[in-house]
């Protein structure tokens, strides 16, 4: 038994039990986490943890990331009990409708999350974020006599079957190793350790899940289910806790975790005096941070334009000249590749790499880790001051999308560069051509997807993104390249801020037809429309690249840009048809891929699964005939 004292003892048993307590009224939950691993967070948060619970958004603040989410009554009871905006009520209304504490920790909604973790290895990964982000700020405006601390402190629960300490160590981290879990002198050793070396450091903890259970600890049982009025009341015998009442904090420990709500407001006013020194010294270098920190662009920013051109480039190469444009305007704008850089065009030229010793590094290498470059990416833009980017191709988007669900349901501002977009990526064949993905990334909640049509498009896509920031963006870009539309006939490109856009209406007459489509495809579509015009067809042309966006316009705008009374409607997009129907209506057709693709070269592809001028025009004809 460790050799706490009475006062800690009592402190870490409040935080089991409030949790404990928790769980039972919710009848669901995980008790085994917080029960096990409480003197742990007990000694970080009231010995090491630099945060001022009266203020959850200090920018200098340490982050505390549960990667294990499922405890996060653990989180709950902390916050509580050390002062943030988070009452007793809320933790008595555990998981139900309405509260402040959700089954696992949501960033955005209680005071004092950090980011929303469940899914395993998320949290890590953005830990990992945050670490970067810290580091690449320090790199950049640290002055000698102004240093910015950083730390990052955390623990996990997950058991494999090879060493993880020798796995870590490999990686040159700094593994420590504390025998009782419970030992709070122990931990406070460990992390201090941990503290003195530059290296990032993994402390393994021996814990107990569920600790104190009299039948449920050490066991399956105790890790995601209530543990019963019985077992729960004879822990706090067992442990010298009053059964009643249930979410019992003592006074003692009250005033214990008030000193640390006191000892925050003392470490945010050094620290602001700090900053009021270093914008004396260094004025220029404090107010671009501030804005930084604040989440304000520069007051001059703009993207490039370019010329039409019928031979033009890909939307992945205008993308890259786009960010490169960016890079000269925006410093805070910093991203990567998951090892496909010169295939994503990501790379900012002239810019370092991000290494160890070189943290000012723009440029970064995830290596082929699209699913650990998520939840990097997520922790980066959660931090704060820094504009992050990814990219892969669209196909492996699959390998992020956890990442990328939790960036959309925590309305994170990543941007994501997904190149290589259709079967038009040709020969590498159906295991790399997307066929459902345009589809599978616009069924999550807040994602805003945009597949540009030319340079233009990708220029104003860009922009979208840049200011947007409450959520993620996502652009599919073409690998072959498209002809730059010439706007001196055709709108211009601004039109893709709202979704879709009338690109011309030919004809003589009002139109009768709608041919819409996104990204390569809309270069189909004004050839054939061209064609039919001549024919004697009245026909509008539409520039589809964002259905979000299209969404988010008043009904007005919609109606203008697809006016109800023209039923006969073709889309047009080298993806599966799936969700088509809404903007094409019941009588309406689509031309898509709706089956794997194949190896071979671009242009036969095209031809053979139907993206040609004729069959576009084919198909109308079929249409108008059906509508006849």
């Amino acid at each position: 038994m460790a050799d706490n004292s009475p006062l800690d003892r009592l402190a870490v048993n409040t935080i089991r039990f409030l949790a404990a307590d928790a769980v039972q009224k919710a009848n669901s939950g995980h008790p085994g986490l917080p029960m096990g691993t409480a003197a742990l967070a007990y000694t970080l948060w009231t010995r090491h943890l630099n945060h001022n619970p009266a203020n959850p958004h200090w920018p200098d603040r340490d982050r505390f990331v549960l990667s294990g989410g499922h405890g996060s009554m653990l989180l709950y009871a902390l916050l509580h009990l050390t002062g943030y905006d988070l009452s007793l009520e809320q933790i008595k209304n555990f998981r139900q409708w309405g509260s402040l504490t959700p089954g696992h920790p949501e960033y955005g909604l209680t005071p004092g999350v950090e980011t929303t973790t469940g899914p395993l290895g998320q949290g890590f990964g953005n830990g990992v974020g945050f670490a970067i982000a810290e580091a690449h700020l320090a790199a950049e405006f640290n002055q000698a006599g102004y240093p910015h601390r950083i730390t990052i402190d955390g623990s996990t629960d997950l058991a494999f079957t090879e060493d993880r300490g020798a796995r870590f160590e490999a990686y040159d981290w700094q593994v420590l190793h504390v025998e009782d879990g419970n030992d709070i002198a122990a931990v406070d050793q460990a992390i201090k350790e941990a503290k003195l070396d530059s290296r990032p450091s993994l402390i393994i903890c021996r814990t107990h899940i569920g600790y104190g259970l009299p039948t449920k600890q050490d066991t399956a049982a105790a890790h995601g289910s209530p543990p019963g009025d019985e077992e729960l009341n004879a822990a706090k015998v067992a442990l010298g806790w009053p059964i009643e009442p249930r979410f019992y904090i003592p006074d003692e420990v009250k005033s214990l975790f008030l000193e640390v709500k006191e000892e925050g407001k003392k470490k945010e006013k050094s620290w602001q005096d700090l900053m009021d020194s270093f914008a004396d010294a260094h004025p220029d270098k404090a107010a671009e941070l501030r804005r930084r920190l604040a989440g304000d662009l520069p007051q001059v920013w703009d993207v490039p334009e370019f010329p039409a051109d019928n031979k033009g480039m890909a939307t992945r190469a205008a993308s890259g000249k786009v960010i490169n444009h960016l890079a000269g305007q925006i410093p805070e704008l910093l991203g990567g590749s998951a090892d496909l850089a010169p295939s994503n065009k990501t790379w900012i030229d002239g810019e370092p790499d991000f290494q160890p010793g070189r943290y000012q590094g723009r440029n970064f290498h995830f290596g082929v880790r699209e699913h650990a470059m998520g939840a990097i990416i997520n922790g980066m833009a959660l931090h704060g001051g820094l504009i992050p980017y990814g990219g892969t191709f669209l196909v492996f988007s699959d390998y992020l999308r956890p990442a990328l669900r939790l960036a959309a349901l925590s309305h994170i501002p990543d941007i994501w560069v997904f190149t290589h977009d259709s079967i038009g990526l040709g020969e590498d064949g159906p295991t790399h051509q997307p066929v459902e993905h345009l589809a599978a990334l616009r069924a999550i909640p807040h994602l805003v997807l945009i597949r540009p049509a030319d340079a233009n498009e990708t220029a104003q896509a860009w922009k979208f993104a840049i200011n947007h920031r409450h959520g993620p963006t996502a652009f599919a870009l073409t690998r072959q390249s498209v002809p730059t539309i010439d706007r001196s006939r055709y709108q211009g490109a601004e039109g893709l801020q709202k979704g879709a856009y009338v690109l011309a209406d030919l004809g003589q007459a009002e139109p009768e037809l709608i041919l819409m489509a996104s990204g390569s495809e809309v270069d189909l579509i004004i050839k054939a429309g061209e064609k039919l015009a001549a024919e004697g067809i009245s026909l509008r042309l539409v520039s589809f690249p964002s259905w979000e966006l299209f969404r988010q316009q008043d009904e007005d705008y919609r109606d203008q840009v697809l006016p109800s009374g023209i039923k006969a409607r073709l889309a047009v997009e080298a993806g599966v048809s799936q969700g088509w129907q809404e903007w094409v209506g019941d009588e309406g057709m689509v031309i898509g891929v709706n089956k794997f693709g194949a190896s071979a070269p671009a242009e036969r592809l095209f031809k053979e699964y139907g993206f040609t001028v004729e069959n576009v025009i084919e198909t109308v004809r079929e249409l108008r005939r059906r509508l006849e």
